[in-house]
């Protein structure tokens, strides 16, 4: 009896299996999925039962096809419509197929554009029916983040949102002449911050000119917008650095070089010398300078160097003055390096005006010619540095329009000079100071005809210079210049008769600057008051709210230290009737200067939850704030 029904049980068993086992058998026959969709079978190895070869698969697959349309196999599923009606119902009115639950095991979809085209995949043997995108080794997406912070194999590429790795490239300087080729200097340079953006700054709108004369606006409580761009402009050029630079990383005590002038060029106005400008700080006092170094200069002679001491001790607002000389070996070779004063986003008077071969323009119109007042503003600011020059026993030799300086409106200086005194120290001796001196009022003559010709070889073609001068300056100006360049003929022309001949415009001159200082010192006087409300400001908030003295019944919120918040709520924290916060900046200044000044004016100072009010005079949280700020002081250190 036993033995029977085991033996039933096992025909059962067998009986239940047999479908899975045919269906083993059947699915040998069927290509997997994987191989179609991703290239290949994760599971091949491990006992996946499809088949995995693509070329047997496709030639059974077109008998089957052919097969199934010679003959009507009864046992095909019914036709199922892929879409619905429009009112979201199914038309056939079978409820329609669920998701396999096969689905939660399948392979994560990989998008044809992110499949990798490494060289380490292996291709497949491309068949007339496998898709093109089937071709190639598949890898699991992983996001970008992950992948970065997980990357552990040199051979993965990263999957970037474009799907192409981004090399940036260098970024410019902004503070250099782009059309200038600078590539000796930014070969590595990819981590330049760009300036600051100036938008907050941008022109206020119109306003209401008709107001009382007691009346302000805010923007009269500060400095013109244009004055302090321009301002934190040079600000921001003087602290540019030049991350991954390929400059020496210091020269004597001087450090953090970046290139001011990165066209090359070998200068004949310092004897054949190829002559370079970098900004750099010192070691020694933090300032920064603009170190001018001659390349190639071999010093044979050391009274050279002390030749050019003489010019540190000169002081003239229109030169710019030296600081240092020395020669160093950090580029490689043996270079002079002349130290002076650093004025940034300065331009050379021939960039400034658009003197050289650099700028292919035609004649000049007389709406691009510059205007008379600005020549003799030029002529005195040059006329007053060569007066305490020559006065100091030295002749500046290098005056031209390439090394002065506009370091701001119609504002000039002298820049150079003191390098032939040290280049060309042995031929001193042979050319006498005077006929040096002579020849400095002669190239004064060629800037002033270079700058109103708009021409760069005004002493090649004196002539010709000199006639497109004559055609849009009036005949005074016209006999400054031939003043000057007879002086090497006449050699009773000094500097000193020069002063004298133009006495008038020098006036002129003067008067100007006297107005500029005025305007200067009237916009520094709206910003003494901002100063003194901030040391206010300051002082309020070091007081209020210090919970670190909560329990300190010395320093505990009551008294003066509670009126005090109270008023900070008055000035900063006030709302109108709908409880919407009030920003008046009037109210804010107001408030604030009456308190510095200690008037005798009350206000009503209200708690957050209304159940304190206290009237008070602004004398007396005056008093309230030294106080509490002097015990403040007791209990911190000494004042840093």
């Amino acid at each position: 009896m036993a033995a029977a029904l085991k033996n039933n049980v096992e025909d059962t068993k067998h009986a239940a299996l047999s479908p899975r086992l045919k269906g083993r058998e059947n699915a040998k026959d069927t290509l997997c999925r994987n191989v179609t969709i991703y290239g290949k079978c994760r599971y091949e190895d491990k006992g996946c039962a499809f088949n995995h070869n693509i070329e047997r698969s496709t030639s059974e697959s077109g008998q089957s096809d052919s097969q199934s349309k010679k003959t009507l196999n009864v046992d095909s599923p019914s036709f199922t419509p892929s879409f619905l009606s429009p009112n979201g119902a199914n038309p056939s009115g079978k409820p329609s197929a669920g998701i396999s639950p096969k689905a939660a095991s399948a392979a994560p979809f990989m998008p044809k554009a992110i499949i990798s085209r490494s060289s380490n995949a292996t291709p497949l043997r491309q068949d007339a029916r496998t898709p093109d995108w089937a071709l190639a080794d598949v890898q699991e997406f992983v996001p970008r983040r992950a992948q970065e912070s997980a990357l552990t194999n040199e051979n993965e590429i990263p999957v970037t949102h474009n799907f192409e790795t981004f090399q940036p490239g260098p970024a410019p300087n902004p503070y250099l002449d782009h059309g200038m080729n600078g590539a000796a200097f930014f070969q590595s340079n990819t981590g330049f911050q760009l300036p600051v953006q100036y938008h907050q700054y941008a022109p206020i709108g119109h306003y209401s000119s008709n107001l009382a004369p007691y009346q302000r606006t805010v923007h009269d409580l500060f400095i013109p917008n244009d004055l302090r761009e321009e301002i934190q402009k040079q600000l921001a050029a003087t602290l540019q650095t030049l991350p991954n630079s390929q400059l020496p990383s210091h020269i004597e005590s001087y450090h953090s070089l970046v290139p001011l002038d990165t066209n090359q060029k070998s200068s004949a106005i310092f004897g054949g010398y190829t002559s370079w400008v970098y900004k750099a700080q010192s070691s020694t006092n933090g300032h920064y300078y603009a170190l001018r170094r001659i390349e190639g200069f071999r010093l044979t002679n050391e009274l050279a160097i002390r030749s050019g001491q003489a010019w540190k001790n000169l002081i003239n607002a229109s030169v710019v003055r030296v600081v240092d000389i020395f020669t160093n070996r950090g580029f490689g070779d043996s270079s002079l390096f002349i130290v002076t004063e650093y004025h940034p986003l300065s331009k050379t008077l021939a960039e400034h005006h658009h003197i050289g071969q650099n700028w292919q323009r035609p004649a000049r119109s007389s709406k691009d010619q510059v205007a008379e007042p600005v020549l003799w503003s030029y002529i005195v600011q040059i006329a007053s540095a060569l007066k305490t020059i020559h006065s100091s026993g030295l002749a500046a030799r290098v005056l031209d329009p390439s090394k002065i300086l506009v370091t701001g409106k119609n504002r000039i200086r002298l820049n150079g000079c003191g390098v032939l005194d040290i280049i060309q120290f042995d031929g001193n001796s042979a050319v006498p100071l005077a006929q040096l001196q002579r020849q400095d009022l002669v190239n004064f003559a060629l800037v002033i005809l270079s700058v109103g010709s708009g021409t760069a070889d005004a002493g090649t073609n004196f002539a010709r210079s000199m006639d497109m001068f004559k055609r849009f300056y009036k005949p005074e100006l016209q006999n400054t210049v031939v003043w000057l360049y007879s002086a090497m003929q006449n050699q009773d022309k000094t500097i000193e008769q020069f002063v004298t001949l133009i006495s008038n415009q020098m006036i002129t001159a003067f008067n100007a600057a006297l107005h500029t200082d005025d305007t200067l010192y009237s916009e520094l006087s709206r910003e003494v008051e901002n100063a003194r409300l901030v040391r206010l400001m300051a002082k309020l908030n070091f007081i209020n709210e210090r919970p670190e003295y909560e329990h300190d019944r010395a320093w505990s919120e009551n008294g003066e230290r509670y009126y005090l918040k109270l008023f900070r709520d008055y000035v900063f924290h006030q709302v109108d009737a709908q409880s919407r916060p009030v920003v008046d900046l009037g109210h804010v200044l107001t408030c604030l200067n009456k308190l510095d000044a200690g008037t005798d004016e009350r206000i009503t100072l209200i708690s957050r939850d209304e159940q304190s009010c206290f009237i008070v005079s602004y004398r007396e949280l005056k008093k309230g704030v030294e106080s509490a700020f002097q015990d403040l002081l007791k209990r911190s250190g000494p004042l840093r």
